[in-house]
């Protein structure tokens, strides 16, 4: 079974959460730092969060910012989530957000498709043009990865670029086109290809058009949660409550601070979390 159709699947059986583990050692209570180096920190909390979770979500994403301002250990706990997520058949997204051309590309291809970093999906940012991401093709040809392509996102800043008029419309429409037109080449037996979007909840008057426009794309929706996307678009970039996965990160894996005895119990209040977003989303079918 292809990547995207494992996804698709998850999502029925689970839920179109996404669970980001986006680890900071401030998160981190202190009954679980206790003699332990910083790799050894950070895993244990996403596997607490992991062991609980992963009957209730389709996928993990890991921020890998948060990795890399560790140095060493924050990459080993990086590999490390990772490496248990894949012995467990569980999904993946790197979040890394890379960004270039020729053979650059082609070893971050490498390095986060294979070997010590590989996931499942990767972030991509396509703003130096299609020959950023040609590189990645070589993987998903092979039906096993997968990439999120920034389209529209929920940031201040993306007024200074995405919606810049061309020919008529806001610039990132002529983005997603290019990016359409490339997904459609790998659309077999399934619904949907291995290049998905990533596109924030944020512009109500925008949602509907982008989910009708790229249908056969799926979108990684960031921003629920801590950054307060709307429900309803979120609910409105999903296809029948698939078609995509929403993010949460610190809303799920802090969730535990809200509780008296959450130092103890990590794991299950980021569940009871992750159910909560689920339903809150949900809510809007019967509207």
């Amino acid at each position: 079974m292809n990547i995207i159709d494992r996804l698709y699947e998850k999502i029925e059986k689970n839920g179109f959460v996404c669970i980001g583990l986006d680890t900071s050692i401030d998160y981190i209570p202190e009954n679980m730092k206790k003699d332990k180096t910083i790799s050894q920190m950070i895993f244990d909390f996403n596997k607490e969060i992991i062991d609980n979770t992963y009957d209730v979500c389709a996928i993990y994403k890991l921020q890998i910012a948060y990795y890399e301002s560790y140095g060493i250990e924050g990459m080993i706990a990086y590999k490390n989530t990772l490496k248990h997520l894949k012995d467990k058949n569980l999904l993946s997204i790197g979040d890394v957000k890379r960004s270039d051309i020729a053979a650059s590309a082609k070893q971050y291809a490498k390095a986060h498709f294979s070997g010590d970093f590989e996931a499942d999906f990767i972030t991509l940012n396509p703003y130096m043009g299609m020959d950023s991401i040609k590189p990645y093709e070589e993987y998903l040809e092979t039906g096993e990865k997968g990439v999120f392509v920034l389209l529209r996102t929920s940031n201040e800043g993306a007024k200074d670029f995405e919606i810049l008029d061309v020919n008529g419309e806001e610039f990132f429409y002529k983005v997603g086109d290019k990016l359409k037109e490339l997904n459609e080449k790998y659309i077999k037996d399934s619904k949907y290809g291995p290049i998905g979007l990533v596109v924030g909840a944020t512009h109500s008057d925008e949602v509907k058009n982008i989910r009708e426009r790229y249908n056969n794309m799926f979108f990684l929706i960031p921003g629920f949660g801590a950054q307060k996307a709307d429900s309803l678009n979120v609910y409105n970039l999903l296809n029948n409550l698939n078609a995509g996965v929403v993010n949460s990160s610190r809303a799920i894996i802090k969730n535990y601070q809200n509780f008296e005895d959450g130092a103890q119990k990590v794991g299950f209040y980021a569940r009871k979390k992750a159910i909560e977003t689920r339903e809150e989303i949900e809510k809007n079918e019967k509207l």
